[in-house]
């Protein structure tokens, strides 16, 4: 069954999104500066590539796993395309990488900069941004003298006699040590090598040497973004869980975000009815989880939750599980995305316990109607004021939620005095552009609105096309074709939801013209021409005055 863009329910914020097939196999990976508007895109009339319509038909839903930023995304949008290997990325499948810092594994280890790093070797990245990586690497060599040399030279090379290699071909002597200042700063500790590079750079700005400053300005820039892109791949989490926990009220949501060979594989997510404490909603959730899954050597958790869990875990694997907190370092980063994560699926899962209460209303007022559905409702209102600013209003809802994308405003054109009147034309305007009919128009008034509605869908040829009704506000009085007229309770409550947002609508609409009254433009008044066209031919003209001295061809 192809997806419905109706159910899908996204966060704006950066991360990838995963269309899946019911049998779970991944059809497509992307990446989103903005998750909810990159994946509505797939939705609309005229996509952006062929393979979209394809892509829609034959996936059932999409998944998602938010970022700290978009270059994140980038990387594990790669990463997730080369564990998968979906069908509709097929342009992708090259198999250019992106680059990594590598420490070589000989005796005295090298630098280098690599697409793929050699075995054995510890290796940062992937980075998106090779530039930065690269300058990196020079600092590092500079800063701490490691060496550049593909082979260990016996007398010393260049770079060691003008001082940028430490020489270990030489004399190792405290080389080690520099290796290990090195891994540091590429482990995320740099603050004392960016503040050593912001001194110079202060230095060589009161030595109103500019060009130096901005150099080391960049090269700090440079370290801030390699060093902090340690998220979705890292050489610390070689097989470990991060545990992610968020709550409103007594809802909870577990996020179990898998890492293997050091790259983020995806995650599973867990509602439950939260009591308050988070390690007994965790560790409920560790248990489910668990019981049908291999554990990790490594679970990270949002807090602590108690031995007997621990080793429940290892007796569970066979061997040791590592249950910890932690506080620093990129293993918090990895639990910090993980309860990111959460935050997002418990908003959504909020929203879906809301809208399913808003489509029980609607379903439960079908009923009491007779009808089949109310998934789909137009509900139209007027205003005016002693005839002047004469304006229509129509709302949407669907699933018993507004859908504000659908509201429309109308200013009456002709000279009709009274309610009926105006509403028939603004009802009739309305029909001109539907290429379907609502489950309900509902129409905010009594018998004889229904009565002026029902006369000029009939003379459209439209009569019985779908039920309409009107709701008048006093006792909340409901009007249908051929049924006694009833008084709505609690049952029908979105029907006056519906008829209270269209007169909230109209009525701020009313406003807003009232307000601007005093200066009305003239050309408003002429029929056939709506914003647009007066915003066209104003442009075309230059301006009012333009237009006042043209030409009746022109």
């Amino acid at each position: 069954m192809p997806l419905d863009p109706t159910g899908l329910d996204l966060p704006s914020k950066p991360g990838v999104y995963l269309f899946r097939r019911a049998d779970e196999r991944v059809t497509y990976v992307g990446k989103a500066t903005d998750l909810r508007s990159r994946v509505r895109s797939y939705f609309a009339p005229n996509p952006d590539r062929r393979m979209v319509p394809r892509l829609v038909e034959d996936s059932d839903r999409v998944d998602f796993i938010v970022t700290k930023s978009p270059s994140d995304a980038l990387i594990l949008e790669r990463q997730l395309i080369r564990e998968h290997r979906p069908r509709y990325n097929s342009m992708l499948k090259d198999d250019k990488s992106y680059p990594f810092i590598a420490l070589t594994d000989h005796e005295h280890p090298r630098i280098i900069y690599t697409r793929h790093p050699p075995e054995g070797s510890l290796r940062w990245g992937p980075f998106a941004d090779p530039g930065a990586a690269k300058r990196v690497i020079q600092l590092l060599r500079r800063q701490f003298g490691i060496r550049d040399c593909p082979e260990l030279l016996l007398q010393g090379c260049l770079a060691m006699h003008i001082g940028l290699c430490h020489g270990p071909c030489i004399d190792a002597t405290g080389y080690d040590e520099r290796i290990a200042a090195a891994i540091g700063v590429l482990d995320g500790d740099a603050g004392v090598l960016i503040e050593s590079l912001q001194k110079d750079m202060d230095a060589a700005s009161h030595a109103q040497k500019y060009e130096e400053a901005a150099t080391t300005r960049d090269l700090i820039g440079s370290v801030q973004r390699t060093v902090s892109q340690q998220v979705v791949h890292s050489r610390f989490y070689q097989d470990c869980d991060a545990i992610g926990f968020a709550s409103r009220g007594d809802t909870g949501m577990v996020v179990v975000l898998n890492a293997k060979d050091g790259v983020v594989q995806g995650q599973l997510e867990y509602p439950l009815i939260h009591r308050g404490d988070i390690a007994d909603s965790v560790a409920c959730v560790l248990a489910e989880h668990y019981s049908s899954t291999k554990p990790p050597r490594t679970v990270l958790v949002p807090a602590p939750i108690g031995e007997s869990v621990g080793a429940w875990l290892t007796e569970r694997r066979g061997s040791a599980v590592e249950v910890r907190v932690p506080q620093r370092g990129e293993l918090a980063q990895l639990r910090g995305m993980a309860d990111q994560n959460a935050e997002v699926q418990v908003e959504r899962h909020q929203k879906k316990r809301s809208g399913s209460l808003e489509q029980a209303a609607a379903d439960d007022a079908a009923k009491l109607l007779g009808l089949d559905s109310l998934d789909h409702i137009v509900c139209f209102d007027m205003a005016q004021l002693q005839g002047d600013e004469r304006v229509g209003a129509s709302v949407v809802l669907r699933n018993g939620r507004p859908a504000k994308k659908e509201y429309r405003t109308y200013r009456v054109k002709s000279d009709a005095p009274d309610d009926l009147r105006m509403m028939s034309e603004v009802v009739e305007r309305w029909l001109k552009h539907q290429d379907g009919w609502p489950d309900l128009m509902l129409l905010d008034g009594g018998e004889t609105h229904l009565s002026a509605i029902l006369g000029m869908l009939n003379g459209h040829g439209l009569a019985g096309r779908f039920p309409v009704a009107a709701l008048a506000k006093r006792e909340e009085t409901l009007h249908m074709d051929g049924r006694e007229q009833q008084i709505l309770s609690k049952r029908g409550r979105v029907l006056v939801h519906a008829r209270d947002e269209a007169h909230r609508f109209v009525n701020r609409y009313h406003r807003r013209r009232r307000g601007r009254g005093a200066i009305g433009d003239p050309m408003e008044e002429i029929d056939g021409l709506g914003a647009k066209k007066i915003q066209a031919l104003l442009r075309h003209f230059g301006g009012r005055r333009g237009i006042e001295h043209a030409s009746v061809r022109e």
